[in-house]
């Protein structure tokens, strides 16, 4: 019996995997993620210019990491509705037009609207995830997925750096525009790579919705995993969301020296096929319990800062930047190669749930850390950060007694 036309067939799946799609899949997954993240080193400035303060130019990553979250829980399950391929190219074209709209906008409440349609939009990110993973052999896909998400990590950490250098140099504007830039090229090279695939299910979008609840309820596995990375993901936002601005304050440096930490975390996020790899041969349940002990380990010896020099500060600090980084990805990697083997026809909606649930805690650690930061000083934001490392770590263990 013939395929569909649309249908992705033996011969479209060895093209999609093949070195060259492979890798503008995770080009494509870091482009457009990265979107979210070229403000954190650039906020000084944007409040500069702005004439706003610190905590209302901190809105901007919240409602950003807030737009995020709807675009997940909203957006995602088209892609079990519809043609993936198409819904990406949807969802490229409106990402550039936002990033284009924020390099324009004229105040900060235009400023504040725009990086929420940013966020929703670069949910883009989650429909190429879910597709390499329908591309791939299931004896493999561990290692697929995390070759995508070394990608998507690595455009996460590597927009700090750009955007710090861009931002100082050219200014933020500069920044939003060259973003926009690179999403329309990515969007036609993924539009050219990726076969047509078969929508996993004909239900009206009103029934995609309520069937993520069903999802939720069904899958304990699912709400183990997206609590723990919850967790992790307040961790992550309050330090990057004010790392910059506690440099500023306290060292005297500018956004491109802050941008530089991202580097420390690119080498983490390099652990992520690695990750995959062991997810498959060990399980991902042993790969997230390794990776909440470094998270905690690396936030916990930030508690050591107030004893050093200047010097032995800032490399303690971007010490740990890697290493919890190394953690976080490490958990993400594990936790994704779980809940996708769950039901391979609801990977769309397994993912807005997981991807939501995680955003949530990245738009809490945002605001948090800002409040810390503001009222308690550092030492509060890795405080924040240490406690989530942990409650990510019991969570896990819990669900090692129940299920993996």
């Amino acid at each position: 019996m013939a395929a569909p036309q649309n249908a992705i067939s033996s011969a479209d799946t060895q093209q999609a995997l093949s070195p060259q799609t492979v890798f503008t899949l995770a080009a494509g997954a870091g482009l457009s993620v990265a979107s979210i993240y070229y403000s954190h080193p650039m906020l000084p400035s944007m409040g500069a210019e702005l004439r706003v303060s610190v905590a209302a130019i901190g809105l901007v990553a919240t409602l950003t990491q807030v737009g995020y979250a709807l675009g997940l829980l909203l957006l995602i399950p088209l892609g079990d509705r519809f043609d993936r391929r198409n819904v990406i190219l949807a969802k490229g074209l409106l990402l550039a037009l936002a990033l284009v709209l924020c390099s324009i906008s004229g105040g900060v409440n235009t400023l504040l609207l725009t990086s929420l349609l940013i966020g929703a939009a670069a949910t883009l990110a989650q429909d190429i995830v879910p597709a390499s993973a329908a591309l791939a052999p299931e004896a493999t896909r561990g290692k697929t997925v995390g070759s995508v998400m070394t990608g998507l990590l690595v455009g996460i950490l590597l927009s700090r750096v750009i955007s710090g250098f861009v931002g100082e140099y050219l200014g933020w504007r500069v920044m939003y525009g060259l973003a926009a830039v690179s999403i329309v090229l990515i969007t036609v090279c993924l539009w050219r790579v990726l076969p047509r695939f078969t929508p996993n299910t004909g239900v009206s979008y009103a029934k995609l919705l309520l069937s993520m609840g069903l999802l939720w309820r069904h899958y304990p596995a699912l709400r183990y995993a997206a609590f723990a990375q919850c967790l992790l993901a307040v961790a992550f936002s309050a330090f990057w969301t004010t790392l910059a601005i506690m440099l500023h304050d306290d060292f005297g440096l500018g956004s491109a020296t802050a941008g530089l930490f991202g580097l420390a975390g690119v080498a983490g996020a390099l652990i992520a096929p690695l990750a995959g790899k062991q997810a498959d041969r060990f399980g991902p349940h042993r790969v997230t319990l390794v990776g909440a002990i470094i998270v905690i380990v690396s936030f916990a010896s930030m508690f050591l800062l107030p004893l050093l020099d200047t010097q032995s500060r800032l490399i303690l600090i971007a010490l740990s930047a890697l290493g919890f980084d190394l953690g976080v990805q490490a958990t993400l990697i594990a936790h994704q190669t779980l809940i996708y083997g769950l039901d391979p026809e609801a990977r769309g909606r397994l993912n807005a749930v997981f991807f939501t649930t995680m955003f949530v805690g990245m738009a809490a650690g945002s605001a948090m850390g800002a409040f810390l930061l503001a009222n308690v000083g550092w030492l509060g934001v890795v405080a924040l950060a240490t406690l989530a490392g942990v409650g990510c770590l019991l969570i896990r263990l819990g669900a090692g007694r129940r299920t993996v």
